[in-house]
């Protein structure tokens, strides 16, 4: 896991030249059939001069396409917007390599809207697949995940007419109970369900518990049924492996088929930046013949998407360094850490992974209002909240921790 760090001087310098290798609209060469342009000129200003040193500005108006999955090929890469799709090809290269340990040249990825979509296009890929290699049938298929996954599951199986198999967890723990999860599976079974698309969490996002994906994949293997692991980190993807070394999430588990990774949580980019990475060899199980115009075809879910997405992730990764990144989220586990020393002299009983920065505290400790004060997320709106959460990001001044524990303690010394 290492890539040098980048000055700011030469992520401008490699993104402008980037820009300039695609066609511009407000060029010279005869554009005619491409269904874009440039930002409408009258809100957003193409000459303002503060865009000579805003490469991500600048690629927000120049309004580059990113269309297509551009890893399958160099027919991918689409000649018009050729110098910032290429951007995002380094993009998942490096992401897929030197984060996730994958061999060099053996993922394909894209920028996906965020983790919903990318979810959701890892359940439709296994799905074809299913269908395509082993002869499945609508209704054969199902979906297994834990209590505790995020909303994106049961909506994927919505869409997708997969069979939901939810697992229960253990409510101190929250790791999946392995009674619950063989009692679902075998009931699957015995309801006609022989294929089965499997999601492993690297981080919940109420709690930041992570599932045991080498133990899913043990189970599944020993039930000798197909399956296929995809792994939801959302979340966790950017913090876990820099501040967990003996990560198994990684593509050298041969568990691990494809993986969900957002920017705008722990990466700081904006909304919109989510990414994919997949084994090579799956994205053809959803390709869109139809696509007859575009070059290479498409493969998304979103189709169209904006490359300046992909140019932040770039950016952002590029101007720390593997180095730095690692200590950025260090420093967050580290408050995080002193955050729950704190919980622990009080009394106050909580969830938290180590190598996270999410600490889910028991809702019987607080009041609402306290909670509604700090704006801490609850578990449940529709019901009774049993937890709260915490999530120790960049913008968490030390003042604030301080002030929310001391106020804790106030109440916890109140009740007892």
């Amino acid at each position: 896991m290492y890539w040098k760090k980048k000055t700011h001087e030469q992520v401008k310098e490699y993104i402008f030249k980037a820009l300039d290798h695609n066609l511009d609209y407000r060029g010279d060469r005869p554009i005619l059939g491409i269904p874009g342009t440039y930002l409408d000129t009258t809100e957003f200003y193409p000459d303002a001069p503060f865009l000579k040193d805003a490469p991500f500005m600048s690629a927000m108006v120049r309004n580059p396409n990113h269309i297509g999955v551009h890893t399958l090929s160099e027919e991918s890469v689409l000649e018009v917007f050729e110098g910032t799709q290429k951007i995002e090809k380094e993009l998942i290269k490096l992401v897929s390599e030197e984060i996730f340990n994958g061999d060099s040249g053996k993922q394909d990825g894209y920028v996906a809207t965020g983790g919903t979509e990318a979810n959701i296009q890892a359940m439709w890929i296994y799905r074809n697949y299913f269908r395509k290699s082993m002869g499945a049938r609508i209704g054969e298929i199902g979906l297994v995940y834990s209590q505790d996954s995020h909303y994106s599951m049961p909506k994927g199986a919505n869409i997708l007419n997969l069979h939901n198999i939810i697992v229960e967890v253990d409510q101190e723990t929250r790791e999946i109970r392995k009674d619950s999860l063989d009692q679902k599976v075998k009931e699957a079974l015995k309801d006609g369900i022989k294929y089965f698309i499997v999601i492993a969490n690297l981080s919940t996002t109420m709690f930041g518990s992570v599932d045991d994906i080498d133990m899913l994949g043990d189970y599944f293997s020993n039930l000798n049924v197909d399956f296929k692991i995809h792994v939801d980190a959302a979340y966790g993807g950017f913090i876990y492996p820099f501040t967990n070394t003996t990560s198994r999430f990684t593509f050298q588990n041969p568990y691990m088929n494809s993986i969900t990774v957002d920017g705008h949580k722990m990466l700081q980019t904006p909304y919109g930046t989510g990414l994919f990475l997949i084994r090579k060899g799956y994205f053809d199980y959803v390709k869109t013949e139809e696509a007859q115009y575009i070059p290479g075809k498409d493969y998304t879910i979103s189709g169209s998407r904006s490359g300046a997405n992909a140019i932040s992730m770039w950016m952002i990764l590029q101007i720390h360094g593997s180095e730095g990144w690692k200590y950025k989220m260090e420093t967050l586990c580290d408050k995080t850490e002193r955050i729950c020393k704190k919980l622990d002299r009080m009394g106050v009983e909580y969830f938290r992974n180590q190598y996270l920065n999410i600490i889910a505290i028991k809702a019987k400790y607080m009041s609402m209002e306290l909670a509604n004060k700090y704006y801490l997320v609850a578990d449940s709106y529709e019901f009774e909240p049993k937890w709260f959460k915490i999530v120790v990001m960049p913008h968490v001044k030390p003042g604030t921790i301080d002030a929310f524990l001391m106020d804790l303690d106030s109440e916890v010394r109140g009740r007892k």
